[in-house]
């Protein structure tokens, strides 16, 4: 009984053995076969959401605005954005963080971007940050409380007056680290976020 069970156990560990290495040719089958397919134009896109070109569209026609004095001085490099949803005040619209990661709007002490309603008005401007955004759990006036990194500490931000502090480096520095609970939003490099041009 005991062989048996011994026999068992060594033909399912050779088994999930086997297995690892077939979802890694799987998963490299799928990886070539989306590169290739993207490369050649013949990607399938109609999983792209309409709701997702619909914020896309609101975000580049205010950046166009709001950026209008600036646009004759950018390259075509400069004239680029990622963006994050996440529902800032619980009222079932998401507002949009939207960043910039290129030398006209980041500087050595950070970057610049905007948080703008569902609607596409400005909540904030802000400027001196790193990317990722922290959304906490805390609130207030309604809105969550934000951490952003600045020259390498972590400031806090919290809503005052309908709008949130724009420069986080003059903010609060919390101590310790970002609580767990926390949302990144605008994680840039980790979440390999889409690039929009504008």
């Amino acid at each position: 009984m005991k062989n048996r069970f011994l026999i068992l156990i060594i033909i399912l560990a050779l088994s999930s053995c086997q297995n690892k290495d077939n979802s890694k040719n799987i998963v490299k089958t799928i990886v070539q076969d989306t590169l290739s397919k993207t490369l050649g134009g013949t990607a399938d896109l109609s999983e792209v959401s309409e709701k997702n070109n619909k914020e896309v569209e609101l975000i580049r026609k205010q950046l166009l605005i709001l950026l209008e004095k600036d646009l004759p001085a950018m390259t075509k490099e400069d004239r680029s954005f990622y963006y994050e949803a996440f529902d800032l005040n619980n009222d079932k619209k998401e507002e949009y963080f939207v960043g910039f990661s290129n030398s006209y709007f980041c500087g050595s002490g950070g970057c610049s971007g905007y948080i703008l309603k569902n609607d596409g008005t400005v909540i904030n401007r802000f400027s001196v940050t790193d990317f990722p955004i922290y959304v906490t759990t805390s609130a207030t006036e309604k809105f969550y409380d934000l951490i952003f990194e600045s020259r390498g500490k972590f400031h806090l931000l919290k809503m005052k007056g309908g709008k949130y502090p724009s420069n986080p480096s003059v903010q609060e520095v919390i101590k310790g680290d970002v609580p767990k609970e926390s949302t990144k939003v605008l994680d840039i490099q980790g979440k390999k976020l889409e690039k929009y041009s504008f």
